[in-house]
């Protein structure tokens, strides 16, 4: 099944007094490269959802983005009061304060260092942030993913679309192929008797016998049609089957034989007609090249 490696998936849950979001979105990559972006106190999760979303994608450059705000009162931080009462203590004894030239304000002493003090169950707060992001993980990849096999069947369609394109110009080179040829011996043998005649000089058969073996085994496209074919069988194989592994790199690898292949035959036959056809499915292959970039 073609999947594409662009999609989209969000869940949100209100778990125990507190919200928690997360969103997916993948873009094309070579490898699967994974960007976790959490808050702050929930940084020692990133490993875990790492692991999930490598167990569920296999290709692309995948952004998670995990939010979470939590009104209970688990959250809430602890004042240090041994701290506090020493900051108020060394104030009062302080000759700026009694003068009145600075004052105490509540807000301010909370931010000195050692006052707030993080909550005493931050694990508790992590085991819950850790249960509520798994199943919002499963629910977003399932929206990601049903958005990937979306995309792959407009994929499918355009690969097809120039499968057929390959084959039915393939058709046309190899059954020119054969009288490329009988062609070039019918001019070589018109050309030499001219030659001849004009000079006097009887033509013999074993030279233009000689000279056509070699233009034809010079021009024989017939083993680089056969493979640009088998090519084609596997290509349409791996993009109509019904299971869900990813064959992006090994289309992008075919895409590559067959563009071997249709250069060769290029390069190989100096026909007119074959040349046309070979320009064609070129431009069929350098297609599914761009297309199977995105395919997972």
């Amino acid at each position: 099944m073609i999947r594409s490696m662009t999609g989209f998936g969000e869940a949100s849950v209100e778990h125990e007094g507190a919200h928690y979001f997360l969103e997916l979105r993948s873009l094309n990559n070579k490898y699967f490269k994974a960007v976790i972006r959490l808050p702050e106190q929930l940084q020692g999760l990133e490993a875990e959802l790492e692991a999930r979303l490598r167990r569920k994608l296999t290709r692309g450059a995948v952004t998670l983005i995990a939010k979470a705000s939590d009104y209970s009162e688990a959250t809430a931080f602890d004042v240090n009061h041994h701290a506090l009462d020493r900051y108020v203590q060394q104030l009062h004894n302080s000759k700026s304060v009694n003068n009145g030239d600075i004052s105490m304000d509540v807000s301010s002493l909370l931010n000195l260092p050692g006052v707030l003090q993080p909550p005493a169950n931050e694990e508790e707060v992590l085991a819950r942030a850790r249960e509520a992001f798994s199943g919002l993980l499963d629910k977003a990849c399932e929206k990601l993913v049903e958005m990937r096999e979306r995309e792959g069947k407009a994929t499918l369609e355009e690969l097809l679309s120039q499968h057929e394109v390959i084959s039915k110009r393939l058709a046309v080179v190899a059954e020119r192929a054969p009288t490329v040829v009988d062609e070039y011996q019918e001019r070589l043998r018109t050309r030499i008797e001219k030659m001849l005649a004009d000079a006097g000089v009887p033509t013999d058969p074993g030279d233009l016998v000689r000279e056509v073996a070699v233009y034809a085994e010079k021009s024989d496209i017939a083993e680089e049609v056969a493979r640009l074919s088998a090519h084609l069988d596997q290509f349409k194989d791996l993009i109509t089957a019904k299971d869900s592994r990813p064959i992006g790199r090994t289309l992008d690898f075919l895409a590559q034989e067959m563009l071997r292949e249709a250069n060769t035959i290029a390069s190989k036959s100096n026909d007119a007609e074959i040349a046309r056809e070979t320009v064609e499915i070129k431009g069929a292959i350098d297609r599914i090249k761009e297309q199977v970039q995105n395919v997972e």
